[in-house]
């Protein structure tokens, strides 16, 4: 008895949804089995019809219906056949829900049968303890296995009853299926045996089985070896797939660098040229002032000079003129015979701004991409056997593409062609362009005048991306898994309005359309739902002990992980979605409500409410999206204020991000790590940026180049997982890693 009830029953041995038709997620009814070998109900199966043509709705597989209809397709019979052992589990009396003896009212004329305490398993008939012991003394049924109910019902007795267990004969009811006609391939009872399969060659089932056996086991064996080969592949795709994602995020700092790179050198160059310009115009115009000084004054003079004789020789007397001629005479002959022209050139040397020929040139890209084929490993090269020839020379092509493809300067990749006369001087600058850097550094350190830059490092910045406003190096995105949302039943494609941590590396995802709250792993293993109320559909969801929160229809629920109600609020209406976040202690619950944040206990009670920065900001805030801190405060996406808020549990506003980091977006998603770093989503431009614990933006930690597209909603698992979600239902997980770690 002890071994019995210690060893699993059948049914347990099968999954619990074996038995459920994944079209209505009901107890299969009338099962039939499409060639994919999926079963579903028959019924479910012709509202699929169309045109003749159903499509599986777990591999995608078209098969034709037959012109019988769906009917025609064949009959699950070892589903039917664990059907009936849970059906015989179920209770036999609808009113008392106790079994009930089925042979009582056939013998005694009784309305109900009195209470079974046996089964038999060859009738499949629930029996009285009179009823039994009658049993196995009448002459016909006496070699009939009779066995407590109650063991029956443990399931101590499942293999026993499906041995002696017949499939029935879907042409005449009450025979069992007994022969295999071996040209139809058809099942037959005995009365079909008799009918058109009378001169066909039959075999008892047993001896039909024993012969196809070892064909099928043969075909499974081969199947099983292609499964080997296909994880194989599977785990080989996905492991290229998470070095790509690596590789291009990589590339996406190594472009993000270079292009700081260029800028410092650009502008390095472009503070040397103004300089040079300014020192320039200055000389020049130090030296045009002296020659203007002396030329206005040897202009006076000889005004002045030549207005005195002009007087005299219009006013002046026969003897004033004649008295004064000498003098006259002899200062205008100094002043004809003095030379008029100041030493020097009297003209400026114009300045002309000669720029790179590469700048101009339109096949010059300063940034550009090659590919190369990933290194095989060893195990691919003993399959691929030795390289040959043609292999080598690719493999030195690929590495000349790698040489091209390093990210510099305009002289590794603009293409080749022959230098114009006007490029002669620009070639000197491009072979000399370190001795100019060079050159730069040290006369900015030497430049002392007002109005000069200060040095311009050239050193590569220590952080990934740009340093906006913070300091510090950035952590960095490790890509550790993807997978889809969508399961067999959803009638929609998945819309996830939220998420949250559920128990050990496990998330909560809450599938507004298709009405569910979905349990995954990390990996993206599919764990089942938590049930919500009838026409519910959950739009932010948080974990909290032993219980899920979630808001729905302008209401915040609290259910167990079963599906209870335990309690209900109504929220404001002003508001389309209300965010909801766990708060650290895992008993309390926060909503976003009209611009204020209401915290709730786990037994419903109203704990605090506050709005962010206090009545003065009444009306001044809309909290779109909202999580806390491990140390309990509030952070916030503000679409009124279309900013990023930091409070504390008393509304008090810490700090609040407006900059132009936002790239004129409305603030999306945040999530918060161990460490109080902010990953905010930015959904316009692909991006999940990050900010430090006080409020500066540090710089992109996601991008297009990490797989987002239209970022949706995020989560932080273990404080060290961000969990992306995108709008086509794609979830990316990517692990958190500072350089110090």
């Amino acid at each position: 008895m002890v071994d019995k009830v210690s060893s699993p029953t059948l049914l347990e041995a099968l999954s619990s949804d074996f038995l459920a038709c994944k079209i209505c997620l009901e107890q299969l009814h009338m099962p039939k089995t499409l060639p994919c070998l999926h079963t579903y109900c028959q019924d479910c199966l012709a509202q699929l019809d169309i045109g003749g043509q159903v499509r599986c709705p777990e591999c995608r597989e078209t098969v034709p219906v037959p012109p019988e209809g769906v009917a025609a397709f064949k009959t699950n019979f070892f589903v039917n056949g664990l059907l009936d052992l849970v059906k015989a589990r179920a209770p036999g009396d609808i009113h008392s829900g106790k079994p009930t003896c089925a042979l009582c009212p056939l013998v005694g004329g009784k309305s109900s049968g009195g209470p079974a305490t046996a089964r038999c398993l060859d009738c499949a008939d629930d029996l009285c303890q009179a009823c039994a012991d009658g049993h196995r003394c009448s002459r016909q049924t006496h070699k009939h296995r009779v066995v407590d109910l109650v063991g029956y019902r443990a399931g101590w007795y499942d293999e026993e009853a499906r041995e002696r267990q017949a499939s029935q004969c879907p042409q005449h009811p009450g025979e069992a299926l007994c022969f295999l006609c071996q040209p139809c391939s058809q099942l037959l009872c005995k009365d079909c045996r008799l009918g058109p399969h009378l001169d066909h060659p039959c075999l008892p089932l047993a001896e039909a089985v024993r012969s196809r056996k070892p064909g099928l086991e043969e075909l499974l064996a081969g199947v099983d070896s292609n499964l080997v080969e296909l994880e194989a592949t599977r785990v080989a795709e996905k492991e290229a797939l998470v070095q790509l994602r690596e590789q291009a995020a990589s590339v996406g700092s190594q472009v993000e660098e270079a292009a700081e790179r260029i800028l410092k050198s650009l502008l390095a160059q472009k503070q040397e040229v103004l300089g040079q310009l300014r020192a320039h115009v200055e000389a020049a115009e130090e030296v045009t002032k002296e020659r203007l000084t002396k030329i206005e004054s040897q202009e006076q003079v000889a005004k002045a000079a030549a207005a005195f004789a002009r007087r005299v020789l219009s006013l002046g007397l026969e003897a004033e003129i004649l008295s004064l001629e000498g003098a006259i005479t002899q200062r205008l002959r100094q002043l004809q015979d003095s030379p008029w022209m100041i030493p020097g050139s009297s003209h400026c040397a114009l300045p002309k701004l000669e720029l790179h020929p590469g700048l101009q040139d339109k096949n010059c890209h300063l940034l550009r991409l090659s590919f190369e084929e990933p290194k095989q490993s060893q195990k691919d090269n003993e399959k691929g056997g030795a390289g040959t020839q043609g292999g080598d020379e690719a493999q030195s092509q690929g590495e000349e593409r790698t040489k091209t493809g390093k990210l510099g300067g305009a002289q590794a990749l603009c293409k080749d062609r022959a230098p114009t006369p006007k490029e002669g001087k620009a070639q000197n600058l491009q072979e000399d362009d370190e001795v100019q850097i060079e050159r730069v550094n040290r006369s900015n350190k030497k430049k002392k005048c007002k109005g000069r830059g200060k040095p311009i490092s050239r050193e590569p910045s220590p952080i990934l991306r740009p340093n906006l406003e913070g300091s510090g190096p950035l952590p960095r995105p490790v890509f550790s898994w993807s997978f889809p949302t969508r399961m067999p039943g959803d009638k929609r494609s998945p819309r996830i309005t939220g998420l949250c941590p559920y128990g050990p590396q496990e998330i909560l995802v809450a599938d507004e359309q298709n009405r569910v709250l979905k349990r995954f792993s990390l990996n993206g293993d599919y764990k089942g739902t938590v049930p919500v109320p009838e026409g519910c559909s959950p739009c932010s969801v948080a974990a909290l002990q032993n219980a899920v929160a979630f808001s729905a229809n302008a209401k915040l629920y609290l259910i167990s992980p079963e599906g209870e109600v335990l309690w209900r609020r109504s929220l404001s209406l002003t508001q389309s979605s209300h965010a909801v976040a766990p708060m650290p202690c895992g008993d309390r619950v926060a909503v976003s409500v009209a611009g204020s944040v209401e915290v709730y206990k786990k037994e419903g009670n109203l704990a605090t409410r506050f709005i962010p920065g206090g009545k003065a900001s009444r009306g001044q805030r809309a909290l779109v999206f909202l999580t806390t801190s491990p140390q309990g405060n509030f952070v916030g996406s503000d679409w009124q204020q279309n900013s990023v808020v930091f409070c504390d549990g008393l509304g008090q506003v810490i700090w609040e991000y407006k900059g132009p980091g936002l790239h004129g977006c409305q603030p999306g998603s945040v999530s918060v790590d161990k460490k109080g770093y902010i990953f905010l989503t930015l959904r316009e431009v692909n991006k999940v940026v990050i900010l430090d614990p006080k409020g500066s933006l540090l710089g992109d930690f996601l991008t297009a180049y990490h797989g987002l597209e239209k970022p949706r909603v995020t989560t932080m698992v273990d404080g060290k997982y961000l969990v992306v979600s995108l709008s086509n239902g794609t979830i990316h997980v990517f692990r958190v890693r500072f350089p110090d770690s």
